[in-house]
């Protein structure tokens, strides 16, 4: 009996829907149902059920002249009763006097025209034979070609049966739906909405004194009648329709006001930073969407295909389309073979349940209930079927709400009780009708035309808890017949004076149960939104209104005060002056002053109603209908968009692993060097999109997490922050990074590659000076041969980053793809180790295996054998005591020793200065991957400040004194007195050293050297500040003690004199600063100082007790 209730509910509405202009505002050709296309073939429509057509081309007594807002609707004559009220329409006349209309009873009962919604998908049935038939047909039988319907003008009566107009009585009043409130109930709702932060920014006092009596809180004005002429279309197509708003939100309203919030900052006029042509573009996309003419409201932002709220989403060249993920176009993707509709298709796809951790906005007081056999089937998230297997696939992570959620996808046994029809109707109504993601593409790339199946199915989960601990799944053909069931009017029509009779309590009651509803109007843009309160109070009893919906939105960044440019250019001046201040050592009075007049500007601008970012919307409940869904299965549909993203790029990154030639076993890792730093991926899809729909049909109060999520581990800029992240210790347990962009694995893998090619130069070119290798070098590691790299491994197709102008120049692109090239030979030397980072740079530099050279000796085995007879080498034994280490090849070490002045011999065979070019390379790797590794929280220039600090001449030169190598060093003085060797040459004998040690040995000793020599030195470089040389803290001092609205003033230097030999010359300089010689002793430096002392106090106690016990 239930289902031939729905059934014969289905007939009926169908009937409606498909009669041209019945079920369409204001007379227009009825809107394709997409949840009817496919609904099976015995679901006819019948022709002769149509009512006739009551309009006469030959002209007679039936014949109405057109008008586009009513049209006649037959309806039961409403109650006579004494006691019952009368039944109006639903925008009913407010007449200055009774109007001389026939009794009700005599004439039929005149309604406008109300759209049907888009019916829930019908339920497929499956027949019962085992064949499974074609999919559904997607024609219907010929219709009845009617010609256009007649509307009816409330300034017409019909006497005599026949419509007259009645000019000699001025037009009729309407009165609008959605009534302005009282001053009582205005204070009540400011009231009790305070805490909120919500205002009212619907149908207020200045909305209807700007657009008059005839406005539809639908987004149709009282110009629609011009809106339907054939010019206004066709300048409506062009943009150039002048708006009917007298205020419009450009990046935030009123920015033309004479009032200007920060004059008194100096502040010039806004629109000064808005004359380019590309923000007029802006601002006129945003006015032809305002002016919308099936604008729901004005508050309210609908999506459309391939749209943002201020232009289009993709601005690229038609060539630039064709490839890219951020054109969702995922390599090595192939059109998948489609299921049959009538079937689950168990043996070829594959069932994961999705969960989101934590459950923070995901867990509602109000789920989306279904009851069924007297039991109650609450909705847990979703189910995702897969044509493949989902393998090898970290989780998927994404920051919403501020808030760091985990999404997991748990492989199950799949349901029985589903078939792919079902599943595709519930996807086209949810996805496409409700929330209208239109730029949300499973398909993938089209192959002849045909794109074959989605990609993923998804089921909704409503479940109910068994005894035994396990949980029952509701059948989707269940679900798909509650959604039947729930699908009446929010406010019938027929039932509207009964329910204004109601009592309190029960209208209280059927209030609650809207609330958090999500309803739709279909046509309108958008169609669906979210019912927060029905308020039902009639102001005029002799008229009857229907109940306001209420709605408490979010207005879109770029048209609050966040994107006004009168508001960011004063939040600049006020965040500098802030900073300016916090760095001064001494503040003024009336620099305080200044900065909190400006705060005092910016929280006037962000409390203008036009600029608030909460917006409450005022709707009536005419044309609206239930869905059955509430805001909880929204929130979980709007996480799946990211979760395909996700799912789709890591199975396209195994495409990359075949041209890279490895596999990686840690995908995130693959995945961190792909990354650019511009992309942040928070939607999966357009965003304005996912943030619209979000608004209208998400939950309506999100908690929200710390804003410095978003920023915590990524802000690099300012003095603050370099001294921040620069007195941070290194961590002796290492722990993965929180930076999620490639430049960490681009400074690491720039490291390896300089290594790779420094030691295949060394041992190509074995006659080849220092100079000719370092040219060498520079040409292979230069970015414009990186990138050459990069696109042979087709690396722009597979790389993350934003979809906007960063990286639309030819140039720049270049430059990402050689330092994403970097990343992914840091990210193969992390985790395949030196050997495979080494066979893919050969095969990308030669087209072919690297072998390397063995380095020519004269003795293959050993010549430690020589050191009987020769002095030299009888004295490098005494060093290799000392270190712990004997050589293989004792002479690598004595020509690691011997400086360019001595002149070629047999014992040596040259100088160390090929040596010194190789063992650079072989530190700066090691340094780079211990630096990496241990430091998690420093960005790329942070760790290269630590490096540099760590490797320069003068740590290697005091390194080499305390090992005492200057006495070991082969020099062409015959005296054999101990030499002074410069800090330049004692440096260049511990690189020597480096690369004798890594030749002979392996780059496993030379990480035990560096782990004893050079790494424990780095706390003290930190304590101390080491990595900021004197003339960069003087710079930063300098720039801190700037005067706010000039240019920072430049320290001058000035040689005083110069004193010494050509070779060994010393300068005296001056330091001018503002016109002024400057001495030692500046603020900034005296704040760093202090900081740093607070912060490791003890350990610096430490280090002054062990240097005064030795």
């Amino acid at each position: 009996m239930l289902l031939d209730s729905c059934h014969s509910q289905i007939q009926f509405l169908r009937k409606m829907s498909f009669n041209a202009g019945h079920g369409c505002p204001r007379g227009r050709p009825a809107a394709p149902l997409p949840m009817y296309r496919s609904a099976p073939p015995r679901y006819h429509y019948d022709p002769s059920a149509a009512p006739g057509p009551i309009y006469n081309p030959q002209g007679g007594s039936n014949y109405m002249p057109p008008h586009p807002d009513f049209m006649p609707f037959h309806f039961p004559a409403p109650s006579q009763g004494s006691n019952a009220l009368p039944q109006c329409p639903v925008r009913p006349p407010v007449f200055p006097e009774p109007p001389p209309f026939p009794p009700p009873s005599s004439y039929p009962y005149m309604m406008p025209n109300v759209t049907p919604p888009p019916l829930p998908p019908v339920p497929p049935s499956v027949p019962p034979s085992m064949p499974y038939p074609p999919s559904y047909p997607m024609s219907y039988p010929p219709q009845l070609q009617l010609p256009p319907p007649p509307s009816f003008n409330p300034a017409y009566v019909q006497p005599g049966g026949s419509f007259k107009p009645e000019r000699s009585r001025p037009p009729l009043q309407y009165k609008s739906d959605t009534c302005s409130r009282s001053p009582e109930r205005l204070r009540h709702y400011d009231d009790d909405h305070r805490h909120r932060g919500h205002s009212y920014g619907g149908y207020g006092g200045r909305h209807n004194r700007e657009f008059g009596g005839d406005k539809r809180d639908r987004g149709c004005s009282s110009e629609r009648r011009r809106s339907d002429s054939p010019r206004y279309k066709a300048d409506y197509e062009r943009g150039r329709v002048p708006s009917r708003h007298h205020e419009f939100v450009v990046c935030c309203a009123d920015v033309s006001s004479s009032e200007s919030e920060c004059d008194s900052d100096g502040g010039g006029s806004s629109c000064s930073s808005s004359s380019d042509s590309e923000v007029f573009d802006v601002i006129a996309e945003i006015k032809r969407k305002k002016a919308h003419p099936d604008r729901l409201h004005e508050e309210l932002w609908y999506n459309d295909p391939g749209q943002m709220n201020d232009g289009p989403l993709c601005k690229c060249s038609a060539k630039a389309r064709r490839t890219g993920i951020r054109h969702s176009i995922y390599p090595g993707e192939q059109p998948v073979k489609s299921c049959r509709p009538m079937s689950n298709n168990s043996g070829k796809l594959f069932h994961y349940r999705i969960t989101v951790s934590p459950p923070t906005n995901f867990l509602t007081d109000r789920p989306t209930v279904i009851e069924y056999d007297d039991h109650e089937y609450l909705f847990e998230g979703f189910s995702c079927f897969s044509h493949t297997p989902l393998t090898n696939i970290p989780l998927c992570r994404v920051i919403r709400f501020n808030i760091d959620y985990t999404i997991h996808f748990i492989e199950e046994m799949a349901p029985e009780n589903y078939c792919v029809k079902g599943l595709e109707l519930f996807s086209s109504y949810l996805f496409k009708d409700i929330l209208e993601l239109y730029d949300w593409n499973l398909t993938g790339p089209d192959e002849n035309g045909q794109s074959g199946c989605q990609r993923f199915h998804f089921m909704p989960r409503f479940v109910r808890c068994l005894p035994d601990g396990g949980k029952e799944v509701l059948s989707m053909h269940q679900v798909l017949l509650y959604l039947l069931r729930s699908s009446p009017a929010l406010v019938p029509e027929e039932e509207i004076a009964n329910m204004l009779q109601w009592e309190e309590l029960e209208w209280q009651k059927y209030a609650e149960e809207c609330k958090g509803m999500i309803v739709t109007n279909p046509g309108l843009k958008p169609s669906s939104v979210r019912i927060d309160q029905l308020d039902r109070e009639q102001f005029n009893s002799s008229v009857i209104t229907f109940p306001i919906i209420v709605h408490f939105g979010i207005r879109p960044a770029q048209l609050s005060y966040a994107g006004d440019p009168q508001y960011q250019k004063l939040w600049k001046s006020y965040v500098k002056l802030r900073h300016l201040l916090a760095n001064s050592p001494k503040v003024k009075q009336i620099d305080k002053q200044k900065l909190t007049q400006r705060e005092e500007a910016l929280q006037k601008i962000r409390q203008k109603n036009t600029m608030r970012r909460e917006v409450t919307v005022e709707l009536s409940s005419q044309g609206f209908w239930k869905t059955g869904i509430r805001s909880d299965v929204c929130q979980h549909a709007m996480m799946l968009p990211v979760l395909t993203h996700h799912i789709r790029y890591h199975q396209c990154l195994m495409h990359l692993d075949k041209l890279i030639g490895y596999m990686f076993k840690e995908r995130c890792l693959l995945q961190l060097a792909m990354t650019h730093p511009s992309h942040h991926l928070n939607f999966g899809m357009n965003p304005d999109h996912a943030r619209n729909s979000l608004s209208n049909c998400g939950i309506r109060q999100p908690k929200y997490g710390d804003r410095k999520v978003h920023h915590m581990y990524m802000r690099k800029k300012g003095i603050n922050t370099l001294i921040n992240i620069m007195s941070r210790l290194g961590q002796d347990d290492p722990s993965p990074s929180r930076i999620n962009h490639n430049e960490r694995l681009e400074f690491l893998g720039d490291a390896v590659v300089e290594f790779l090619t420094s030691v295949h130069l060394y041992y190509l070119f074995p006659n080849l000076e220092e100079g000719g290798l370092a040219t060498y070098r520079t040409a292979i590691v230069q970015n414009q041969h990186l990138a050459m790299l990069a696109k042979k491994l087709e690396l722009d197709r597979f790389m993350l980053y934003a979809h906007g102008p960063d990286l639309c120049r030819e140039s720049d692109l270049r430059h990402a793809m050689a330092n994403c090239f970097e990343a992914l030979i840091g990210a193969v030397y992390l985790e395949g180790g030196l050997e495979e980072a080494k066979q893919l740079f050969g095969r990308l530099l030669f087209n072919s295996e690297v072998r390397f050279m063995c380095m020519f000796v004269q003795e293959p085995l050993t010549d430690r054998q020589l050191i009987e007879s020769s002095p030299v080498l009888q004295k490098l034994t005494n060093f290799e005591d000392a270190i712990g280490v004997l050589f293989t090849h004792v002479r690598l070490l004595a020509r690691a020793f011997t400086l360019r002045t001595v002149g070629f011999n047999h014992l040596t065979l040259g100088h160390n200065q090929r040596m010194e070019f190789l063992g650079d390379s072989i530190m700066q790797l090691v340094a780079t991957e211990y630096l990496f590794i241990h430091f998690p929280d420093h960005h790329e220039g942070h760790l290269t400040l630590l490096r540099s600090s760590l490797v320069n001449n003068r740590t290697q030169a005091k390194v080499a004194e305390e090992l005492g190598m200057q006495e070991f060093a082969i020099t062409n003085d015959k005296t054999k007195r101990p030499v002074a060797l410069r800090t330049k040459t004692l440096a260049d004998l511990l690189e020597s050293f480096i690369a004798a040690l890594y030749i002979d040995k392996d780059l496993e000793f030379v990480h035990t050297f560096m782990n004893v020599c050079f790494f424990p030195r780095l706390k003290e470089f930190i304590l101390n500040q080491d990595w900021n040389d004197p003339k960069s803290q003087l710079q930063q001092c300098c720039l801190t003690l700037r005067t706010e609205g000039k240019e920072p003033d430049i320290p001058l230097y000035k040689t005083l004199q110069t004193v010494g030999p050509s070779h060994a010359r010393t300068y005296t300089v001056a330091v001018y600063f503002k016109g002024e010689r400057i001495g030692y002793n500046f603020p900034q430096m005296a704040h760093q100082k202090r900081f740093i002392e607070r912060k490791y106090r003890q350990e610096l106690k430490e280090m002054r007790r062990e240097r005064d016990r030795k």
